[in-house]
């Protein structure tokens, strides 16, 4: 097994290459073919599908599918790498697509699912995830051994591997692509994060935003900072930013206000009054 490890460094045809090939390349009705088990992948996007779906009109499907005998159903053949060509082949009307028949175990196989899809850049960053999850939950893995295989650093193996410990309503509203990734893990370790998910929901918050947000609670500890308007933190924060000093802007329903600079010593009084005079 330890010769499988380097993964991505030689890719998806080194990997077919170390395994049992019975018919290097064969035509099988589309009907013959049942969808793996060990799929990370959850959510084929529809647009992405319909460009495939266009490009097999044209030119049919170039690389084959590749498939092992099914285990649980008689004659039939689970796809290990290749399931998005399979779903598109269906749409377009084909009766038979080109595959590889490989002997590989329920290991390889989770390992070729993960391996295709990583390669393409194919899986949400929760499913990628999740693949890693099955290798070491069922498969003994630890991170390092995930990290050689993928071909990737183990800090983003344990990163990717965090996204899971956040509350499995958040975790929803990943799979519903309600928020994204790069939200989810702003959210990562945080005692609140549900709460904060539903905020950025509710106010359609990006991403930059949200890290805002976030900061506000760390600093402050309080839940009724969420009571300001986000564009309001944003702008606070984006001060805060550039001065190097606390800001903070009261604005009422008539957009009528203060904007308050906290200083500590004279040195930064005396900053703030050349940032006026320079600009006006």
């Amino acid at each position: 097994m330890d010769k499988i490890k380097k993964g991505l460094g030689r890719g998806l045809s080194s990997l077919i290459g170390e395994t049992k090939s019975e018919i290097q390349k064969n035509y099988l009705p589309i009907s013959d073919l049942v969808p793996n088990k060990y799929q990370p992948r959850k959510i084929f996007d529809e647009s992405n599908l319909q460009d495939l779906i266009n490009s097999i009109k044209e030119r049919g499907i170039i690389q084959p599918i590749i498939v092992r005998k099914s285990k649980d159903k008689v004659s039939k053949f689970e796809i290990i790498a290749g399931e998005r060509r399979w779903l598109a082949a269906q749409k377009t009307g084909l009766h038979q697509v080109p595959v590889v028949v490989t002997e590989v175990d329920d290991l390889k196989s989770l390992e070729f699912a993960i391996v295709e899809n990583v390669q393409r850049q194919d899986l949400n960053p929760l499913e990628e995830a999740q693949g890693y999850k099955r290798l070491i939950d069922e498969f003994s893995y630890d991170q390092e051994k995930v990290s050689k295989f993928i071909g990737k650093s183990r800090s983003h193996i344990s990163n990717s591997l965090r996204l899971l410990t956040l509350p499995s309503e958040v975790i929803k509203l990943i799979e519903e692509q309600k928020i994204s990734a790069g939200h989810a893990k702003i959210l990562v370790g945080l005692d609140n994060a549900n709460f904060l998910a539903n905020k950025i929901l509710e106010n359609k918050l990006s991403v930059r935003q949200a890290e805002n947000l976030v900061k506000i609670f760390k600093k402050k500890g309080i839940r009724a900072k969420i009571s300001k308007d986000i564009n309001i933190i944003d702008l606070e924060n984006s001060l805060s930013d550039k001065i190097g000093l606390t800001v903070s802007i009261k604005n009422n329903k008539q957009n009528k206000g203060s904007i308050t600079f906290l200083y500590k010593e004279i040195d930064q009084l005396n900053k703030i009054i050349e940032i006026i005079k320079s600009n006006y």
